[in-house]
């Protein structure tokens, strides 16, 4: 038993001291390989740095200690020009580009304080070498895009998203999974800070490019959109974020606004975070559709919420509104909106005044000839301020003027009322209020 005992620890030492020994054996030639190839790489003498490269490279293993990751770096160069020096040779350069990767996971495995770059320099290898293999590329880019996010190169994002449409074209992928990785990418460029050499044009060039690829790839026709996000809408109509991707991704389509989805995430958009512009877009979407009343709603909210906007804007839908109100009937409500475009934007006084003239030209005032007859006056008035201000609009003005013309009073008329022509003269009707010059017809 003693000697079994004696007779098994002296194979396991001698086992340990051989294996010892190997370990010794491939350290050295780690470090004697290494230190070949490096001097040839140097001199960019590549051609003989590559045998002894790859000597390096098969002793040179995890743990041992001349084991760099510029053996690995170095090694991503080499085969970048093998494979471009045996393009030609398929089944060649595949197994070049797979140890190509393999060198990019050793490396990304091994040395975690360098992950962000050598993931990154996968994606971009993943791009160049797979090119023509929309599968390949699209389930590699996927891995690096997931894992580094907002810390992707932004080349990578736009690559991702291309070989995702390529897929789509060829019936390899439904609609919602390009729709997906588009808004995905869309928000990651848009949380990328500027690396080095970059700057913020830079980042935003490839957010255009981004939005104008899945633009121009027609994935997002306007059915694809309506049938894809009415189910979720319907289920979960108080989603801001949702009924935000909803808008964006419909205006951004063609033709895509005047439908019922479209409405109603612009509608939630607004309930949630309204603002002048929003309530506007709304008034417009209501008035294609024909619903006046909504349509007037929005356009008096985008008027109410303008006044912390700037004057010119807030001018804009003050006419927009006068001109709404007096096509609808509501002459006082133009009017009012008329005289607060004239405080705000002076530039817009023709249209106006115009607007003032039309809203005077069809009031209808009680009391006796003279009273109702009076308001063509200040029709004509403003009329004549609208033409002076705006020469565009004196074709509209004159055949206006002359119209109103007719219902001034005669002279014999005035004379039983003991005015006269050029006699200052107050009207007060609907809730208006001007002072005009007694014209008559002679």
């Amino acid at each position: 038993m003693k000697k079994f005992i004696f007779g098994f620890f002296a194979v396991a030492i001698a086992f340990a001291s051989g294996s010892k020994a190997v370990a010794q054996e491939d350290a050295d030639s780690c470090r004697i390989y290494g230190s070949y190839y490096h001097e040839y790489f140097k001199q960019k003498n590549f051609d003989s740095a590559l045998p002894n490269w790859r000597k390096a490279y098969k002793y040179c293993v995890p743990g041992t200690p001349g084991y760099k990751q510029t053996m690995l770096i170095d090694g991503q160069q080499l085969m970048r020009r093998l494979i471009a020096k045996n393009a030609a040779n398929k089944e060649y350069k595949a197994a070049l580009i797979d140890t190509l990767m393999t060198l990019h996971d050793l490396r990304i495995n091994n040395f975690p304080k360098y992950q962000l770059t050598a993931v990154n320099n996968k994606g971009i290898d993943i791009a160049n070498f797979y090119k023509g293999d929309n599968q390949k590329v699209f389930d590699g880019l996927e891995v690096v895009v997931s894992t580094l996010n907002e810390n992707v190169k932004p080349s990578i994002l736009i690559n991702d998203l291309d070989a995702a449409i390529a897929l789509y074209q060829d019936g390899k992928l439904d609609p919602e999974k390009v729709i997906s990785t588009y808004q995905r990418n869309l928000a990651i460029i848009k949380s990328v800070q500027p690396a080095q050499g970059q700057s913020q044009e830079d980042i935003d060039k490839v957010k255009a490019d981004i939005e104008g690829l899945f633009i121009n790839s027609k994935v997002a026709s306007c059915e694809n959109l309506i049938a894809l996000f009415t189910p979720r809408f319907d289920a979960d109509p108080d989603n801001v974020e949702l009924a935000t991707t909803i808008v964006k991704m419909m205006s951004n389509t063609e033709d895509c606004v005047n439908n019922e989805l479209f409405l109603r995430a612009t509608t939630s958009m607004h309930k949630n975070e309204p603002s002048a512009q929003s309530a506007y877009f709304l008034y417009r979407l209501n008035a294609a559709q024909d619903n006046i009343a909504a349509a007037e709603s929005y356009l008096e909210e985008a008027v109410r919420l303008s006044a912390d906007a700037d004057p010119a804007t807030a001018a804009d839908y003050n006419l927009q509104y006068a001109s709404f109100c007096i096509k609808n009937g509501h002459k006082a409500k133009a009017y009012e909106a008329a005289l607060k475009t004239l405080d705000l934007d002076k530039s817009l006084a023709g249209k106006a005044y115009y607007i003032i003239g039309t809203v005077w030209g069809t009031t209808t005032c009680g009391g006796d000839e003279i009273s109702r007859r009076a308001p063509y006056w200040v029709a004509v008035d403003y009329l004549q301020k609208a033409r002076e201000a705006d020469p565009s609009l004196a074709d509209d003005c004159n055949k206006l003027i002359a119209q109103y013309r007719v219902y001034f009073p005669q002279t014999a008329e005035a004379f039983m009322y003991d005015i006269t022509d050029g006699q200052s003269y107050t009207v007060s009707c609907g809730g208006m209020r001007a002072t005009t010059t007694v014209r008559t017809q002679k």
